[in-house]
């Protein structure tokens, strides 16, 4: 059964010494070796060379502090809901009488844990998170590792130094006038 009219009839020429010799073949394949030998090189030198980053890369996460240096993570849970690849765990407690200077509210995250192997760097957490606890840096990517359970990410990898100098660029909360020159900013540039 023919399902079209526009065949196309091929007929099929004897080939010449040169193309049963496959000179021809052999030395295009060999000019696009060449080609591609003096072209310039698409890896780099990843420890001493880093590549340039997008303006919306989500990198290592980091538990913000507020501007007192108290921990912002109320350990709601919400952040570990929010991930598809469930790679955010925590246990919740209370704050006992003394640490006021070191948690803002009475529940914090005990534990908080991140499983670097299975996070997929979306950014769901840090859209879920209510008290802007959880930030993904765009500064720092996650270092390599050789043991599986160096993957697994700690409250003493991940909360933020209380320096501020040390601090990650991103992440930074507003305030209210901060946000509102900013917006008039924006409204100025349009």
């Amino acid at each position: 059964m023919q399902l079209t009219n526009r065949s196309k009839h091929l007929e099929k020429k004897p080939m010449t010494l040169a193309e049963r010799a496959y000179l021809p073949a052999i030395l295009t394949g060999m000019g696009i070796t060449l080609k591609h030998f003096f072209s310039k090189k698409a890896t780099i030198r990843y420890p001493e060379e880093l590549r340039p980053m997008s303006p919306t890369f989500r990198g290592l996460h980091v538990l913000k502090r507020d501007e007192v240096g108290r921990e912002r993570c109320t350990a709601c849970g919400l952040c570990a809901v929010a991930c598809p690849a469930e790679a955010i765990t925590m246990v919740a407690g209370e704050r006992k009488k003394g640490e006021e200077g070191l948690y803002r509210e009475e529940k914090y995250a005990v534990s908080y844990e991140i499983n670097m192997l299975r996070c997929i760097f979306c950014g769901l957490c840090e859209e879920a998170c209510p008290k802007a606890a959880i930030y993904l840096q765009a500064d720092k990517m996650a270092p390599p590792r050789f043991e599986r359970d160096e993957f697994t990410y700690g409250k003493d990898r991940l909360v933020e130094p209380v320096d501020p100098s040390a601090r990650s660029k991103r992440g930074i909360q507003l305030t209210p006038e901060q946000a509102e020159a900013l917006a008039r900013r924006m409204a100025g540039m349009e």
